[in-house]
C-alpha cells in the first residue's frame, strides 16, 4: 500500500509503471467477478428449467461469454448399455450424425480418453499431434487449433466429458481458460442432475395422469352403455305409460310415440294411416315428413301401407324390395314413383283392434346412412300394438267423456261464484306470505345462481355435523368444485358473461346431483355440495365424476363457445370433525390436490394418500430393476398344426415373480411398463431376447428353420421410421427377419387403428409375420380382417375356454374359418388346456392352436 505522503513523492515515471499492474489487478477482479456469475447462473438454470434440452444450450451461452466456445459438446457415459450419449453437440466443420455412440467406437477418441482416465486435456496447435501419441487415441474429427477436455464427475465417478475447440488460428485456449471450465465443471453436474431428476418426475406424474384418464374414459364408456339400456327401458315404459293414459287429442299422443322413436331408432320421417268407416280411403292423422311437409287422404290403392294392410305383418322394405314388389304386382309404378323413389328404408306395422286392422304405423329414411333393421321392425311391431290399445281405449272413453263434460259444466256453474269470492281472500293471503318467503329466501340465498349462498350452507353443515355426533351410523360428505379458466372468461367476454356462465354452470351441476343434497355457491367460482344418506362412498364419487363430464361440455356463451373444467375436493364427514370450517378446509385441500395432479378429476381427502404413493412408486422401482438387469423368467410356447402335430412357431414370453404381490399377470406388467414409460425398453427386452433365440437355432441345422414369436406393444406402429428402426435392428444382430413373427394385441390396435397400417405393410414387406392376438376380445373385430394383411388370426382364449358346450362359439370360429381363406389369413385358437377342446376344434376344421394341453403333447422343453 502506497501511503498519500509517499504518493506525492512518487516520480511520474513511478505511476506510469503502476498503472499496469492496476489493470491486471482489476482485470483479474472483475474475471473472478464473471465466473462468479456463471456460477449463479448455472445455479439458477437448475431451479427453473424442466428439461435437459434447454439446460445444454443456456450453459453453452454461460460458457461462451466467460471463454470463446463456438465449438462445445457436452457426452454423457451410459455404463449399462455401454454406449456415449452426445446430448448436445455445436461444432463448425463435424456434423453430429448419431446422438448415441457406442463406447468401443470411441475407446481410442480423445473424447474416450477422458472418460477412461477421468483426466484432462489442453491440446495446442504446436503440440497435438505429439500429445495424440502421447496419451495413444486417434484424432477422429477435424484437427482443431486447440483443444480442452474436462471430465464431469459425480463423486469420484466419470460421468461424462464437457469439450470446447477452436479451429481459429486467431482463437487461442490458455491455462486460465482450463482453470475456468475445471473449476464450474462440477457445478454443470450438479445443475444436470437436478434437471434430470426433476424431468423424470414430471414424465412419471404425466404417465400416472395418462393412465388414470384412460381409467375414466374407460369408466364413461361403460356408464353411456348402460344409460342406453336404460335409455331403451324408459322408453318401453314410456310407452306403455302413454297407451294407459292417453288423453284429449290423439295427435299429441302420435307425436310423443314419433319423439320417442326418434331417440331410439332414428325416425325423423313417420305417419300415421287410418282406414275409413267404408274401406275405401286412407287419412293421416298423423304425418310428419323431411321432404313431404303434407299429405291428403287418398283412395286405397296399391301402395306399401296397403301392402302391410293386406298382409297384416310388419314389413321392412328398401329400395330393391320396392322393385321386387312392382314386379310381383303388389305395388303400383305410379305410386312407386311419386312416393317412394326417395325413400331408402321402410318399415311399417299394422294397428290392430279386436282382430281386424285399422290402419298403419311407419318409419321411413332417406339417407343410406341410416338403414332400419329387423331390430327396429320389432320394436316398431311393439309401438303399434300400444298404439292399437291407446285407439281403442279412446273409443270407449269417447263417449263416457262426453256425458261427463256435460255434467261438470253444471258443476262449474253452480261454483264459479263461489270461487269468485273465495279467489280475493287467497290472493291476498299468497302475496303477503311470498313477501315473507322472498326476504327469507334472499338472506340464504346467492342473489345470481338462486343457489344456497355460505350462510345457509354453514348452517345445514353445522346440522349434519350434530348429526353425525348423535348417529355415526350417518353418511355425509362435501364436495368443493372450483372452476377453471372462469377469470378468462371474465377478462375477455366481460362480467356479464361471466355471469351467464356462472348461471349455467350452476344448472349443470344441479342436474347431476340428487334432489336433496344442498348445492351451494360460496363466492366466485367456488360451489360446494352437502350430500347426506348416501348407501356409498362411490355414490359421491360418481356423483362427482358426473359433474365433471358435465363442465367439460362446451358453454356457448354470446354466441361463443367456451371450454372449462372442473377440479372436485371430496370430504366425507367423520365424527373427528368439530367445525364446519374443518370440513370446507379438507375438501378445499382435496381440490387443491386434484388441480396440482391435472385438473378435471377428484380426489378424497385421505391422511393416507402419501402412503399409498409410496407403495406404488416402490413397485415401479423394482419393476425398473428387473428390466435393467434384464432379470425377467423366458419362456415358450408352441403354435401346432392340429391335424400333424407339426410346430409351427414358439410364442416366447415372460414372468414377473413379484417379491410379496407375487405372480403378476403379462397384461398387468405391460401396464406397468406403459405408466412408468418402459414400453419401449420392454419391446427392445423382447426383440433382443428373440434374436438371441433364432441365432442359437441357427446354429444348429435342425433348427435353422424354427421362427420365434413375440408380443410387442403398439409404439413401432406410431410411426413408419419406428417401424424401420426395428427391421434394422433385427438385421443388425444378424437374424433374418422371416424368422421373426410379431403379435399385436387387438385391444390395443383399437385405440388409433387408423395410423397404423402403414407401418403394419413396412413389417409385412420384410418378411416378418404378422399376427393379431386376442381376436374378438376388442369392439372392431372384422375391420382389422379386412384392413391389415395379417397372416394368422389368433381368437381370445375366451371362446375355446367354453367349447365343446357352448356351441354359440363354435359357431363363430367357424364363421371366422369360413373367410380365413378369402382373406388369406390363418387362424390359430389359443388357450387348448383339455382333450375335448381340442377334440372340438380339430372337428369344426381349426388347422392350429396353442395352449398347455398342446404343449404337454409335443413334450417341447421350456427355454
Amino acid at each position: 500500500m502506497i501511503s498519500k505522503n509517499n504518493a506525492n513523492q512518487l516520480s511520474l515515471e513511478e505511476l506510469r509503471e503502476l498503472v499496469p499492474q492496476l489493470q491486471r489487478i482489476t482485470k483479474k477482479y472483475k474475471h473472478s467477478e464473471s465466473i462468479q456469475n456463471s456460477l449463479f447462473d448455472i445455479s439458477e438454470l437448475a431451479s427453473s428449467i424442466n428439461e435437459l434440452s434447454s439446460l445444454y444450450p443456456a450453459i453453452h451461452d454461460i460458457i461462451g461469454d466467460l471463454m470463446p466456445a463456438q465449438n462445445f459438446f457436452v457426452a454423457f457415459y451410459e455404463e449399462e448399455k455401454k454406449i456415449i450419449d452426445f446430448v448436445y453437440f455445436v461444432d463448425e466443420f463435424d456434423e453430429q450424425v448419431v446422438s448415441q455412440v457406442s463406447a468401443d467406437d470411441l475407446k481410442n477418441s480423445l473424447t474416450g480418453y477422458i472418460l477412461r482416465t477421468g483426466q484432462h486435456l489442453f491440446l495446442t496447435q504446436e503440440t497435438y499431434q505429439q500429445q495424440l501419441a502421447d496419451i495413444s487415441v486417434k484424432d477422429l474429427g477435424a484437427a482443431p487449433v486447440d483443444w480442452i477436455g474436462i471430465p464431469l464427475k459425480r463423486g469420484s465417478q466419470v460421468i461424462g466429458a464437457m469439450v470446447v475447440q477452436s479451429y481459429d488460428e486467431s482463437i487461442r485456449y490458455n491455462r486460465e481458460d482450463l482453470e475456468i471450465l475445471l473449476f464450474v465443471s462440477q457445478h454443470i453436474v450438479n445443475s444436470v442432475d437436478r434437471v434430470k431428476s426433476r424431468e423424470l418426475t414430471e414424465k412419471t406424474i404425466r404417465q400416472r395422469t395418462k393412465q388414470l384418464r384412460q381409467m375414466n374414459e374407460e369408466l364413461q364408456e361403460e356408464i353411456s352403455e348402460r344409460q342406453k339400456i336404460e335409455s331403451l327401458q324408459q322408453a318401453l315404459f314410456e310407452i306403455s305409460e302413454l297407451s294407459a293414459s292417453v288423453e284429449g287429442d290423439m295427435h299429441d299422443f302420435y307425436a310423443a310415440i314419433h319423439d320417442t322413436l326418434s331417440r331410439l331408432i332414428g325416425a325423423p320421417n313417420c305417419y300415421v294411416a287410418m282406414i275409413s268407416n267404408d274401406k275405401k280411403t286412407l287419412n293421416f292423422p298423423y304425418y310428419k315428413d323431411e321432404v313431404h311437409s303434407k299429405i291428403e287422404p287418398r283412395p286405397m290403392g296399391l301402395g306399401l301401407t296397403e301392402y302391410v294392410i293386406r298382409h297384416g305383418s310388419a314389413e321392412l322394405i328398401d329400395g330393391s324390395k320396392v322393385q321386387q314388389l312392382i314386379e310381383s304386382n303388389e305395388l303400383t309404378v305410379i305410386m312407386a314413383e311419386s312416393k317412394y323413389q326417395e325413400m331408402d328404408s321402410w318399415i311399417g306395422s299394422p294397428l290392430i283392434i279386436d282382430g281386424e286392422i285399422c290402419g298403419v304405423i311407419a318409419v321411413q329414411s332417406y339417407s343410406k346412412e341410416k338403414q332400419y333393421n329387423f331390430k327396429d321392425l320389432e320394436f316398431l311391431r311393439f309401438v303399434s300394438h300400444h298404439i292399437a290399445v291407446a285407439l281403442s281405449r279412446k273409443q270407449s272413453s269417447d263417449a263416457i267423456k262426453a256425458y261427463n263434460q256435460k255434467l261438470a259444466e253444471e258443476v262449474k256453474e253452480r261454483t264459479e261464484e263461489l270461487n269468485s269470492t273465495n279467489l280475493f281472500l287467497q290472493k291476498q293471503i299468497e302475496e303477503r306470505l311470498q313477501a315473507q318467503q322472498q326476504l327469507e329466501h334472499d338472506a340464504q340465498h346467492d342473489s345470481l345462481t338462486g343457489l344456497a349462498n355460505r350462510v345457509l350452507f354453514n348452517s345445514r353443515l353445522e346440522l349434519a355435523l350434530a348429526s353425525k355426533q348423535r348417529y355415526v351410523e350417518s353418511n355425509f360428505a362435501v364436495i368443493f368444485i372450483d372452476l377453471d379458466r372462469f377469470k378468462q372468461i371474465n377478462d375477455s367476454l366481460g362480467h356479464m358473461a361471466g355471469d351467464l356462465f356462472l348461471k349455467e354452470v350452476s344448472v349443470r351441476i344441479s342436474s347431476c346431483i340428487r334432489g336433496h343434497d344442498l348445492l351451494a355457491r360460496l363466492g366466485g367460482d367456488e360451489f360446494v355440495v352437502l350430500f347426506d344418506n348416501y348407501e356409498s362412498p362411490n355414490d359421491v364419487e360418481e356423483i362427482s365424476a358426473r359433474i365433471i363430464s358435465s363442465i367439460a361440455k362446451p358453454f356457448n356463451i354470446e354466441n361463443k363457445d367456451m371450454y372449462s373444467g372442473a377440479s372436485i375436493g371430496i370430504a366425507y364427514i367423520e365424527s373427528g370433525y368439530q367445525t364446519a370450517d374443518e370440513v370446507l378446509r379438507d375438501a378445499d385441500a382435496a381440490m387443491y390436490q386434484a388441480k396440482s395432479l391435472g385438473r378435471g378429476r377428484y380426489i378424497v381427502f385421505d391422511k393416507t394418500m402419501r402412503d399409498k404413493l409410496l407403495e406404488e412408486l416402490e413397485i415401479e422401482s423394482e419393476f425398473r430393476k428387473i428390466l435393467q438387469a434384464e432379470a425377467f423368467e423366458s419362456y415358450s410356447q408352441p403354435i401346432i398344426n392340429l391335424a400333424t402335430q407339426e410346430q409351427i412357431y414358439q410364442e416366447c414370453y415372460v414372468r414377473w415373480e413379484h417379491s410379496s404381490i407375487g405372480k403378476i399377470k403379462r397384461d398387468q406388467y405391460w401396464q406397468i411398463a406403459e405408466q412408468c414409460g418402459l414400453t419401449v425398453e420392454m419391446d427392445k427386452f423382447m426383440l433382443t431376447k428373440a434374436c438371441e433365440i433364432l441365432k442359437g437355432w441357427q446354429l444348429n441345422e435342425a433348427d435353422a428353420d424354427k421362427q420365434i414369436a413375440i408380443n410387442l406393444s403398439i409404439h413401432h406402429l406410431t410411426q413408419t421410421s419406428l417401424a424401420k428402426q426395428l427391421i434394422e435392428q433385427v438385421k443388425n444382430a444378424r437374424v433374418d427377419p422371416k424368422k421373426l413373427v410379431i403379435e399385436f394385441d387387438e385391444n390395443a390396435l383399437n385405440r388409433r387403428s387408423q395410423f397404423f397400417l402403414p407401418a403394419i405393410k413396412i413389417l409385412k414387406r420384410a418378411g416378418i409375420t404378422l399376427v393379431l392376438d386376442n381376436f374378438g376380445s376388442g369392439l372392431a373385430s372384422l375391420s382389422y380382417l379386412y384392413s391389415y394383411p395379417f397372416d394368422y388370426v389368433k381368437i381370445d382364449h375366451y371362446f375355446v375356454k367354453t367349447l365343446p358346450r357352448s356351441e354359440r362359439n363354435l359357431k363363430l370360429i367357424q364363421s371366422v374359418l369360413s373367410i380365413s381363406g378369402h382373406l388369406k389369413f390363418k387362424l390359430i385358437a389359443s388357450g387348448i388346456n383339455t382333450q375335448e377342446q381340442y377334440q372340438a376344434l380339430l372337428d369344426a376344421g381349426c388347422e392350429f392352436g396353442q395352449g398347455k394341453f398342446l404343449k404337454a403333447a409335443a413334450k417341447i422343453e421350456v427355454n
